[in-house]
């Protein structure tokens, strides 16, 4: 394979990915993701739903091709469509879709066993719908689904139906490993073998992740020469899902010397927005984009940052507008701690750090999650020693009553005044928010935009078991850029938890970043 190779993405989530269990977006998130993907991350081509699917499934694709037409984009829309003669293709036309991907068969067994056709009649229905699709402007690619299957077993078949296709004006023709049963050596042996044969022919890979190996076999695709890669933001999809969006284009990318049009920096903000739309949290150690994977734990690891990134790689955090972070745990060294220190500007004697380490350590082995932004309440209660947190919450009352809304009564203290605020809300935490805004209000402190809210409980705890929440906000500056914080708390009730994880939010602008806050 030639170096510097620039290869396709076809990205899937709103089609292939929709199909994980409990997935569905609505026209609006659709309308979202398909903008972010196409005009932030920059893949080349959207596949965002079936033919025929729904009348709901309708609506979502107008509104999308409506917006692809305004800013000229509407060629990088795709759907999936069936060999029916003239139904899908009509269908697309009524959406304005201008291309469409024939789901056909490519292995004998389905093309005997579930349409109970021949290969000759499969191939004369695929011609007819083929035809007509060129008739109506329509350009056509072609799936051979079961692909996998199809070339181990039935080889013969597979050729046929490529032969015929090339007689045909099919723009791609895209060799799905549709059950997942390819490893990456039977990927290369068996996609080189198809692209040898038909050489200048535009082939796409598309891997699901049964056995783990999607990226590996998109790499190994790759490798074998084919043009294009089809993936999903987080893997999603039925079963195990697809091969994820992120790992593909980085694996790629660094191991093999080849060009994306992606934009890398861009990954994370919308593997954040379908976790949220989808109601799908990921594995926090997920490579690339998971919650984790920058953050060190181990203290020799710290130590080894500190020294001079001896633990690097080329996955910097940066590199994703990410943050390198340091655990605070049981596992924690000095160099953690220092570092965590250093992130926040706060100088403290080598005793006191002694002091500080031993109690994140106990901590630690209770299994409480010590954050950077615990830091200064820690410092505070163990050490006794006078720390600038300067917005207090001196009392709250929350007040959930049936079918009646729920109602708070806070008062807070900052700049040496004592604030009383009262409202309602939806919820205990809502209306907590409600007032809570009334008092920053006054002291012109303007509240992040909430982005996530996520709220753990220990596996088998009970009724009295400490709760984290979680809270992810994006806050703007001053010179217009975003930029993301979490912040945790931890209590037996679940809004005060997230009530402290607030508190400490506010803290952290006014501390850290408030010279910057609009």
């Amino acid at each position: 394979m030639e170096n510097n190779k620039s290869i396709e993405i076809m990205d899937t989530t709103l089609r292939d990915g929709e199909q994980m269990q409990n997935v569905s977006y609505p026209a609006e998130e659709k309308l979202t993701i398909s903008k972010m993907l196409l005009t932030e991350v920059k893949v080349d081509r959207l596949e965002v739903t079936s033919a025929r699917v729904s009348e709901g499934e309708k609506i979502s694709v107008i509104k999308m091709l409506d917006w692809a037409k305004s800013v000229n984009l509407v060629d990088r829309f795709e759907i999936l469509s069936f060999v029916d003669k003239n139904q899908s293709v009509d269908w697309a036309k009524t959406v304005g879709v201008q291309r469409v991907n024939l789901l056909t068969k490519g292995s004998l067994k389905h093309c005997t066993e579930q349409l109970r056709k021949t290969s000759a009649q499969h191939a004369e229905d695929i011609r007819e719908t083929i035809l007509y699709a060129a008739e109506q402007g329509i350009e056509v690619n072609v799936y051979l689904e079961d692909f996998s299957n199809g070339i181990k077993t039935s080889p013969d078949y597979v050729y046929s139906m490529i032969d015929v296709l090339l007689t045909l004006p099919v723009q791609r023709i895209m060799l799905p490993d549709t059950l997942g049963i390819f490893n990456p050596f039977e990927t290369y042996h068996y996609v080189s073998t198809i692209v040898n044969r038909y050489p200048g022919v535009h082939f796409d890979f598309h891997s699901h992740n049964d056995y783990g190996l999607g990226t590996a076999n998109a790499m190994a695709a790759v490798k074998a020469g084919v043009k294009g890669i089809h993936a999903t933001v987080n893997g999603m999809g039925e079963r195990a899902g697809n091969a994820p969006l992120d790992e593909i284009v980085i694996s790629i990318k660094d191991f093999l010397d080849v060009n994306f049009n992606v934009d890398e920096k861009k990954l994370h903000k919308i593997s954040r927005t379908v976790e949220m739309f989808s109601g799908q949290r990921m594995a926090n150690n997920k490579p690339i984009y998971g919650k984790n994977v920058f953050t060190q734990t181990a203290g020799i690891h710290a130590d080894a940052d500190k020294k001079g990134n001896l633990y690097g790689n080329n996955l910097m955090p940066e590199r994703f507008d990410r943050k390198r972070k340091y655990a605070l745990g049981k596992l924690s060294g000095k160099a953690n701690l220092e570092m965590s220190l250093k992130e926040l500007s706060y100088e403290l004697s080598e005793s006191e750090k002694k002091v500080l380490l031993q109690k994140i350590i106990k901590l630690g082995d209770k299994k409480e999650v010590v954050t950077t932004e615990d830091l200064p309440y820690l410092i505070s209660d163990i050490l006794e020693t006078p720390q600038d947190i300067p917005f207090k919450l001196l009392r709250c009352s929350l007040n959930s009553t049936y079918k009646l809304k729920s109602m708070a009564a806070i008062q807070c203290a900052y700049q040496g005044q004592k604030v009383d605020a009262y409202a309602q809300g939806d919820g205990g935490y809502d209306a907590f928010m409600n007032a809570l805004r009334k008092i920053l209000q006054k002291f012109q402190i303007q509240v992040p935009q909430l982005l996530d809210y996520e709220v753990t409980i220990p596996p088998g705890g009970k009724t009295d078991a400490l709760v984290q929440a979680a809270i992810t906000w994006q806050i703007v500056l001053k010179n217009g850029q975003t930029t993301t914080l979490t912040t945790r708390g931890v209590n037996p009730d679940q809004n005060m938890a997230a009530i402290q994880a607030t508190v400490k939010m506010i803290n952290l602008l006014i501390n850290q970043i408030g010279i910057g806050i609009q």
